[in-house]
């Protein structure tokens, strides 16, 4: 059986008909036979192919030694059939989505939208980004960098930026967000929200079959929903094909001092969580702090400051459980005490969220 791509719907060969592939039908064959990235689209034409990202690859892949055959004044023709992008002359959905000049003419949601939020309702800040993966991934690591805090530390005459969250873990995500959702979902977009406390990366289509979250933490197979995008987002140098995305994302929040990304199936796709304030009532209670002792973090976090007074009050709890508390979160490395004794002694983050000791 053939499968094809014409004028916005599927359609099948068998024996000497065509007919036009139902949803359920097509769901299936997706699901057992075919993947969608290398399904032909017999509308497409090579003059659709931007050029430039076509010669922008071949320099990436020579320079990562990963397609040398190839110099950036080779016939995209050849190079396609090569990388099995095209086949007999016709263009795969991989070739449109990676280096189409206009990919959402055929695949209209394929594109990466990103939200600030003040709040988990009121957005700030949106911007769709279309155009080819290559395009998607440039700009949408570039948009979420403008929306995000940095500092400076200078040591030694040299300056180095120090990013809300760990720039390769950014990317990482961003990268797997765009080349493992399901193309064949076509209602949903690639979607990141960016929260005051942490960045969330959703892509629709679950994990694959045999994959589970567990396992993502650990060394695991790499099981591509479309695999000639990730071959060619590999031959690039954007990514391993080893399954170990996930693990770099893990390691870079933990260089950071950040709290591990969550990983998570959900809403029909798969969702990234990273989060750059550590103290999360989940992590305070996996630390084996008290009730009281976390409604005092989270106060200061919400205050900037905590006194034993004000301690005592929220807590409904004596003077001297209060100082035995305050004392144990500064053992914990969690408080950090000003001043030595009386009125003016108060308790603050010993890190405070964007990572900077307190003051």
């Amino acid at each position: 059986m053939c499968l094809f791509f014409f004028n916005g719907r599927y359609y099948e060969r068998v024996s000497n008909t065509t007919r036009e592939m139902k949803s359920e039908r097509l769901r299936q064959f997706f699901l057992k036979k075919a993947n969608w990235d290398s399904l032909i689209n017999e509308e497409a034409e090579f003059d659709e192919i931007d050029k430039e990202t076509v010669k922008m690859f071949i320099r990436m892949a020579n320079k990562k030694e990963r397609l040398t055959v190839f110099d950036e004044n080779t016939d995209t023709k050849t190079i396609f059939e090569h990388l099995k992008l095209s086949d007999k002359g016709r263009l795969t959905n991989a070739a449109i989505l990676l280096f189409g000049k206009d990919p959402q003419k055929y695949f209209l949601n394929a594109m990466l939208r990103i939200i600030r939020l003040k709040n988990e309702i009121t957005p700030v800040g949106d911007r769709m980004i279309d155009g080819n993966l290559f395009k998607q991934v440039r700009e949408g690591e570039e948009a979420i960098k403008n929306f995000l805090g940095v500092r400076y530390e200078i040591k030694e005459f040299v300056r180095k930026e120090i990013w809300d969250y760990p720039l390769p873990a950014i990317r990482e995500s961003l990268i797997n967000a765009l080349i493992h959702r399901d193309y064949f979902r076509w209602n949903v977009q690639t979607q990141i929200k960016i929260f005051d406390d942490y960045i969330w990366f959703y892509n629709i289509g679950e994990l694959p079959e045999g994959i589970t979250i567990d396992q993502l933490r650990k060394p695991h197979p790499s099981v591509p929903r479309n695999p000639l995008i990730v071959h060619i987002f590999y031959l690039a140098g954007f990514i391993e094909e080893m399954g170990s995305g996930t693990g770099r994302i893990i390691d870079n929040m933990k260089s950071a001092d950040l709290p591990e990304p969550e990983f998570k199936e959900e809403l029909g796709g798969f969702s990234v969580y990273l989060r750059k304030d550590k103290y999360t009532e989940e992590y305070l209670r996996k630390i084996g702090l008290s009730e009281r002792q976390i409604k005092a973090v989270m106060y200061v976090k919400e205050r900037g400051k905590i006194t034993n007074k004000e301690y005592q009050n929220i807590a409904d709890i004596s003077k001297r459980t209060a100082s035995r508390d305050l004392k144990e979160l500064i053992n914990k490395g969690i408080f950090k005490q000003i001043g030595a004794t009386g009125k003016g002694t108060y308790y603050v983050l010993q890190k405070v969220i964007n990572g900077s000791k307190g003051t």
